[in-house]
């Protein structure tokens, strides 16, 4: 178990650990970045995020020396993704937009959740260069720039703004996928966006920007503090499938209200079954 007085300290913490980790970002995003590949050529890290990382990890050990983490690059030099258990647990994505970082694009953010008891109970995500922090407590509201925010009622997705992550197309085995997908989205909504940050777009949704948020390819730390922050501002967050989200596997459908979400899962079934005829044909 976990006192309130202890979350209350871990709150003031990660906003801590995002300020530091945010200098870090700001200073660098114009600088030169040694670049390196890990899943593939569109999945970049830099020195930057190993860094940040390292930063995070080594305050959060001193100071909680119990507590758990997950962290991106972590995972990625073991090649091994931690079970989420019930210990207080660290879910940290140190740069999220890298390939937006590798090129000077100002959409880039740390990313810092806290889940205990597989519950997540705090998220903050902080842009460093446009000064936008995003934060939320399990049961207290999200906040941008500590001002309240809420999720959009629109409940059309015809008069929606929908976000996806059209990069993953690169990847051959999943591209009729996620190209049939996208054709699905634009023909109904308002507009498509894809930002090239789970993080930040999720938080977009938590502030109304943005209708719905949807994208398959994710991992725990890309979603972990957004995901909190939308349902503290009175979005929902549900798995691909139309089922409960699970953050340890997110397929994630983002949205600012129930009935945008469940249209979304109607719609991308559809588009999934007319991909799959395409290829039979």
């Amino acid at each position: 178990m976990i006192s309130n007085e202890e979350l209350d300290l871990c709150y003031d913490f990660g906003l801590k650990l995002a300020a530091e980790a945010g200098e870090i970002i700001e200073d660098a995003i114009q600088g030169v970045k040694n670049i390196e590949t890990k899943a593939g050529d569109w999945d970049l890290v830099t020195q930057y995020d190993k860094k940040v990382e390292e930063t995070v990890i080594n305050s959060i050990a001193k100071k909680f020396p119990k507590h758990k983490f997950i962290g991106e690059e972590t995972v990625s030099s073991t090649n091994s993704l931690p079970e989420l258990t019930d210990e207080p647990t660290w879910i940290i994505d140190p740069i999220d937009g890298t390939t937006n970082f590798v090129h000077s694009f100002p959409f880039t953010c740390v990313s810092i959740a806290l889940s205990v008891n597989k519950e997540l109970e705090i998220g903050v995500v902080y842009n460093p260069v446009l000064k936008q922090l995003f934060t939320a407590r399990k049961g207290s509201g999200a906040f941008l720039n500590g001002k309240p925010i809420k999720s959009s009622k629109v409940e059309q997705l015809e008069h929606s703004l929908l976000c996806l992550e059209a990069s993953y197309a690169t990847i051959e085995s999943i591209r009729d996928i996620v190209l049939g997908r996208m054709e699905a989205f634009v023909s109904v909504a308002h507009g498509i966006r894809t930002m090239g940050s789970a993080a930040l777009t999720l938080c977009y949704v938590a502030m109304g920007a943005a209708e719905a948020y949807h994208c398959d390819n994710l991992m725990p730390w890309d979603v972990a503090a957004g995901v909190l922050i939308i349902r503290e501002a009175g979005g929902v967050v549900i798995d691909t499938s139309g089922g409960e989200f699970n953050v340890s596997l997110p397929k994630v459908i983002a949205a600012g209200n129930r009935n945008v979400a469940v249209e979304l899962v109607k719609l991308i079934k559809k588009a999934d079954a007319a991909t799959s005829l395409k290829k039979q044909a």
